[in-house]
């Protein structure tokens, strides 16, 4: 089992627990935790708190890289197991705090953007990285971080793929509570845990369904811009460098990549 859940006094705790591959999100890790915040929500749990067990300080190095086609199927389409995780945990109708004491890579990072509240150690960081790898990451996933951060914020992380700190993401309001390593659980309990036990899980569970309700209607988009964000995603995963970014991580080399922004042109 890549995944130990814990329900106490109507939490679930889900801990993904394997740091030997730093957590990697996996077909399997993936299917392990929707299953898990599944079970939570079958069971009455009024909250279920996403956790680690870090390994050289890595709380989740996002994708695993040795699982992303090389055969030109799109990385991130509807229904792989990581868009399907990130759906369960946006939709389940309670509250999914990330609890994040270390580094998040990747779709991790998306993973604790659609929790509904993260608090995190002061030093973890945050890096959203398909530019390094030369994956076009999917429209969904843009405007998710567009909405969390805005768009200047957004296309920093993008960009430039580089970790921002604990501090630097409570600013620009990633997160919402940064605490030391030493406090983290008392401030998790004290100032998350605790009134979300106290309060009517009913009213926050409708709440909960409006705020994803609402946040898909303040973001409606002609058809046509899906269509053409489709056109520049299928000629960069069916393009050499994406395979080159996926076989330089295997490899454990740094990438040669050879396109060009006018590649993607009409």
């Amino acid at each position: 089992m890549l995944v130990n859940t814990i329900v106490q006094d109507r939490i679930c705790f889900i801990e993904m627990q394997n740091g030997a591959h730093f957590n990697c999100l996996s077909e399997e890790m993936c299917q392990e935790l929707t299953d898990a915040i599944q079970a939570a929500y079958d069971q009455e749990c009024v909250g279920i708190v996403l956790k680690a067990q870090c390994n050289k300080g890595v709380w989740s190095a996002g994708h695993d890289i040795r699982e992303l086609p090389q055969t030109g199927e799109d990385p991130l389409a509807w229904n792989v197991p990581m868009e399907r995780l990130l759906r369960s945990v946006q939709d389940v109708a309670i509250p999914v705090i990330a609890r994040v004491d270390g580094t998040v890579w990747g779709g991790a990072c998306d993973l604790c953007l659609s929790c509904d509240m993260i608090v995190s150690s002061d030093t973890a960081t945050f890096a959203i990285t398909p530019a390094k790898i030369g994956i076009p990451y999917n429209a969904s996933g843009i405007m998710h971080f567009i909405n969390q951060l805005g768009i200047n914020k957004a296309r920093e992380m993008f960009f430039l793929a580089t970790p921002i700190t604990a501090q630097d993401a409570l600013n620009v309001g990633l997160i919402n509570r940064v605490a030391t390593a030493e406090t983290l659980d008392q401030v998790l309990e004290e100032q998350f845990l605790a009134p979300l036990r106290r309060n009517s899980i009913l009213s926050i569970s409708a709440i909960k369904r409006q705020f994803r309700a609402l946040s898909k209607a303040a973001n409606l988009i002609p058809s046509e811009t899906f269509e053409r964000i489709n056109v520049y995603r299928t000629r960069v995963y069916k393009g050499a460098d994406y395979l080159e970014g996926i076989r330089s991580f295997l490899e454990k080399r740094s990438p040669e990549y050879k396109g060009k922004a006018s590649d993607l042109d009409d």
